[in-house]
């Protein structure tokens, strides 16, 4: 109910053939800037602030321009910049249009190599500025290199530090603006070591370009750089010369899937989105390994390297629960498993009377899990049928057999979202009156004060909406019981690898813990958890603690919901309210091969997560006590 931002989504395509193959066998030579388009728009999901794209030609001679760059701000970017790209071909004669040849050494965006990206903001920073790809131009063309990436780092202040000790001067104190120029110093000293190497070798002018292009290792660049970083990342680059890599993190945190053939090869952030633009089966395509990069060099060859060395794998699981797209074959299982998993809780919630509960979902992203829970759902019935039948004997009636086989899961669509909340308005209670009425819902969907409600959404963070929106309007419909479903579990703990949800005080679970410990007098163990995290300032990453933990350690799962319950129930609501979480095991049996749950668990990854956590909680105290 509550839309969590994530960063970001990339897309790479590079082109195997001339563009003159492409011209015959398809009938354009944009062949390849037609599938980033595709990539890229079936990847919206996954970012509506900004998006750019970036070009490379293979064959320009000296003096022409080789790299383009387009870049917009706004949810309609995609459709911005690849208009801006082909508003330089509308004057275009038909013939001209149709002439590859022409389009190589004339035209921009005509090139071989593409690559695109898709922004969600999480650090609040915005602005075109802020827009992947990032350039760093210079005039030897191999040490051009445009960067984008889907990726948080933890440990930019330790970046900053060393980069500026060699004398390096980032241009902003922004993560993407520090890896630029950290690899950009790398991709410096690799040229400048072939260049070293051709001059012994006796080439002179052009000789050296040429051998330079032809012998460079982007994975000598990446090892040098990225042994230090810390976060969740898929970072993608493209050099002037026409090398492109993909790099994943070496815990899997963040995802990246990879294809090649004899004509292109591509690499995304999801794995359908290649399906659906190549029209390739699902086993043709590769996921780029924990700690692995994959590479093209300027004459086509793809190549894979292991960079870093696998740490233990923690994908994220917020990708299968709720930012990647329900198509993947494998996410939709999971997503269905997860409403499947949550049956059993469910059915106590309603004390079994599954005869008069109506069923549903908000919002549209919870629909497979919806999905599966009635699956789970029809299973428990049959059984139940099957019981009774077996109770009737061996001769039961027609109505009797009838009565027991009419039974339903009764399933409705009781919720639609109907405006958007317009920000203009900013009085304060205007805008709640308006954001109450965010939902409407279907009058006549159930039957007033007999059936219960069952809503099943994929993940309550904030619980803003449930408040301000849902619970009330629900309410209107006089159910006997509401009971708010959450497909993934608690999120108590906040991310550091690419969502929105850094600050402890947005956590309705998180305030629902120290309400308990307020009211049972327990205050001395926020005391305490401050004291221990306040202790560990400045020790080594290595040896720091979750003491955030210790916060929730009083209290059961179901207590922490009940508080959380009291917290969002509007005044005046007549219905009894539950919320039912996905247990922590259910989500793990669900997703067995994504195991990243910190944000759940409070398990990090990697120990710069351990450390910004630290940070956030001594920051909540400190604003909110006094110790």
């Amino acid at each position: 109910m509550e839309q969590l931002k994530h960063e970001c989504g990339v897309a790479m395509i590079r082109l195997l053939k001339p563009l003159e193959y492409y011209e015959e066998k398809y009938g354009t030579w944009m062949y390849g800037l037609n599938k980033l388009y595709l990539l890229m728009e079936k990847q919206h999901n996954r970012g509506q602030e900004g998006a750019g794209l970036a070009c490379v030609k293979l064959e320009a001679s000296p003096g022409e321009e080789y790299m383009f760059r387009e870049r917009a701000l706004g949810p309609s970017a995609i459709t911005e910049i690849f208009g801006t790209v082909q508003s330089h071909f509308k004057d275009l004669t038909k013939e001209q249009l149709h002439d590859a040849e022409y389009a190589k050494r004339v035209l921009p965006f005509a090139g071989e190599v593409y690559m695109g990206h898709l922004r969600y903001s999480t650090t609040g920073k915005s602005g075109i500025s802020y827009v992947h790809p990032f350039l760093r131009r210079n005039n030897w063309r191999a040490k051009n290199l445009a960067l984008c990436g889907n990726f948080n780092m933890t440990n930019v202040d330790e970046i900053f530090a060393r980069i500026t000790a060699i004398g390096q001067h980032p241009r902003k104190y922004a993560d993407t603006y520090i890896i630029l120029e950290q690899l950009g110093h790398r991709l410096d000293r690799e040229v400048e070591r072939l260049f070293n190497l051709a001059e012994a070798e006796g080439l002179a002018g052009m000789d050296i370009t040429h051998y330079i292009e032809g012998y460079i290792d982007l994975a000598n660049v990446l090892r040098t750089s990225s042994k230090e970083w810390d976060g969740g990342y898929v970072m993608c680059g493209l050099t002037g010369s026409g090398e492109t890599f993909a790099v994943r993190d070496p815990w899997g945190i963040r995802t990246a899937f990879w294809y090649q053939d004899d004509e292109i090869a591509v690499l995304a952030s999801e794995r359908p989105v290649i399906q659906t633009a190549l029209n390739v089966p699902v086993g043709s395509i590769k996921e780029l390994q924990p700690g692995q990069a994959v590479f093209i060099n300027k004459s086509g060859k793809v190549r894979t390297a292991q960079i870093n060395k696998p740490r233990k794998m923690k994908p994220c699981s917020f990708e299968r629960i709720y930012f990647s797209r329900g198509s993947d074959t494998d996410i939709y299982r999971e997503r269905k498993l997860l409403g499947e998993k949550l049956v059993p809780n469910i059915l106590k919630a309603i004390d079994n009377d599954v005869d008069h509960t109506v069923f549903s979902f908000i919002p549209n992203t919870a629909e497979v899990a919806f999905y599966g829970m009635l699956q789970g759902l029809d299973n428990y019935l049959n059984e139940e049928k099957v019981q009774q039948i077996a109770a009737l004997g061996h001769s039961p009636s027609h109505e009797e057999l009838e009565h027991i086989l009419s039974r339903r899961i009764r399933s409705e669509k009781v919720a639609i979202k109907d405006i958007k909340l317009r920000t203009f308005i900013a009085e304060g209670n205007s805008r709640n009156d308006l954001a109450a009425h965010v939902y409407d819902i279907t009058y006549g969907s159930l039957v007033p004060g007999v059936d219960n409600l069952v809503v099943i959404d994929d993940s309550i963070v904030r619980g803003t909406t449930l408040r301000q929106s849902i619970i009330g309007i629900l309410d209107r419909l006089s159910p006997k019981k509401i009971v708010i479903v959450s497909s993934s579990p608690q999120v108590r703990y906040p991310d550091y690898y690419g969502i929105d949800m850094a600050r402890m005080s947005e956590f309705i679970a998180f305030k629902a813990a120290v309400e308990l410990l307020k009211e049972r007098e327990m205050r001395d163990v926020i005391a305490a958890a401050y004291r221990k995290s306040k202790e560990q300032v400045g020790l080594p990453k290595e040896q720091m603690v979750n003491y955030v933990k210790e916060i929730y350690a009083p209290f059961t799962d179901e207590e922490i919901s009940a508080k959380m319950v009291e917290l969002l129930t509007p005044k005046g609501t007549k219905a009894k309210v539950q919320i039912v979480y996905q247990p922590l095991e259910g989500l793990h049996e669900a997703c067995p091969k994504h195991a990243g749950d910190w944000y759940f668990s409070g398990d990090y990854p990697t120990l710069g997560g351990v450390k910004l956590l630290n940070k956030a909680f001594i920051d909540y105290v400190e604003q909110v006590y006094q110790f």
